[in-house]
């Protein structure tokens, strides 16, 4: 027996129940893995409160870092002992062990740890859908990025930074402004303070940005919209404020025939090659030095409500891990 966070009914942070499973041997195509570390991602939360549903029970979280202990039939490019993390998987990494499709397992080069392999999986592949292939960042451009001080957040800004492109965030804080400004905004706008669209357009000269990436979802979405110069395009990839309701889609054209699109990691990495792909450009720019990923804060698993109560009243910055 091991243990693992399962999810009975969805809910608020104390339903996340610590609680022995039986993982059992690996399947045809299977891995078993020994977690060693556990990323925690604002999707987490959208699965235990019931905005994306599950079958119950579940256990939570997409995204880990640990040791191949056994292989199913099938599987011939791992083998026990490997070291192997991934950022793209069924439902249940929030467990000491668990079992994994080995074709969504990424081995790990011997520079990065099994924390920061955890911690930047899920968040960096999202990075480079977003700024690689959602919208092709290039020198030149200029970007608004919200909530720049979260996990996606710092590696997106350094990262567009990196390629060349004027970088605004916003953040909630003095001390998140900080943080932004230190990994790669050009310009923080506090957005609780001063009037976002406002100053997009002051920094801009009023032409607006070239894309937006909105994680936050409900409370951003027009502001995003209304920061677009001609013919923008709207990222709307999170929910972090709750889902963005129903609009009339006359609205894109009447503030400048803009383009608005909903992505997400399965529709980038949806093939082994994809994701390997995707997997050796976020290594390649985090060993260059452009992407540098710092955990600013770890839970034990056991904890993980007490990490979702911190997440989700937002006093989290950056990477945040799970440590079984």
């Amino acid at each position: 027996m091991t243990h693992a966070i399962t999810v009975e009914q969805t809910g608020g942070p104390e339903v996340l129940r610590w609680t022995s499973v039986d993982v059992g041997k690996p399947g045809p195509g299977q891995a078993l893995i020994r977690h060693t570390a556990i990323g925690l991602n604002f999707i987490d939360v959208y699965f235990r409160t019931g905005l994306y549903p599950a079958p119950l029970p579940f256990t939570p979280g997409m995204e880990g870092a640990g040791i191949v202990e056994a292989v199913g039939e099938g599987v011939t490019d791992l083998t026990p002992g490997d070291r192997v993390g991934y950022g793209q998987s069924p439902l249940g990494a929030y467990a000491e062990h668990r079992l994994v499709p080995a074709e969504k397992l990424i081995k790990l080069p011997d520079w990065i740890t099994d924390e920061v392999a955890a911690a930047m999986l899920l968040q960096g592949l999202t990075a480079q859908y977003l700024l690689r292939q959602t919208f092709h960042v290039k020198h030149g451009d200029t970007i608004l990025i919200h909530a720049a001080a979260g996990g996606v957040g710092l590696l997106a800004s350094q990262w567009a930074n990196a390629l060349g492109a004027t970088v605004i965030g916003t953040v909630g804080s003095a001390e998140k402004a900080a943080l932004a400004a230190a990994n790669g905004c050009h310009h923080v706008i506090l957005y609780r303070d001063e009037d976002v669209v406002a100053k997009v357009r002051e920094i801009t000269n009023g032409q607006g940005v070239d894309v937006v990436y909105d994680g936050v979802g409900k409370d951003t979405f027009e502001r995003s919209l209304d920061s677009l110069r001609r013919r923008g395009l709207m990222v709307s990839y999170g929910n972090a404020s709750g889902a963005v309701p129903p609009f009339d889609v006359g609205l894109l054209n009447k503030k400048g025939g803009l383009f608005i699109t909903r992505p997400s990691i399965q529709h980038y990495a949806g093939t082994r090659a994809e994701l390997l792909s995707m997997a050796d450009d976020l290594f390649a720019v985090v060993k260059g030095g452009q992407v540098k990923v710092n955990i600013h804060q770890r839970f034990a698993l056991r904890d993980a409500a007490d990490a979702h109560r911190a997440l989700e009243s937002r006093v989290t910055t950056g990477a945040t891990v799970l440590v079984p």
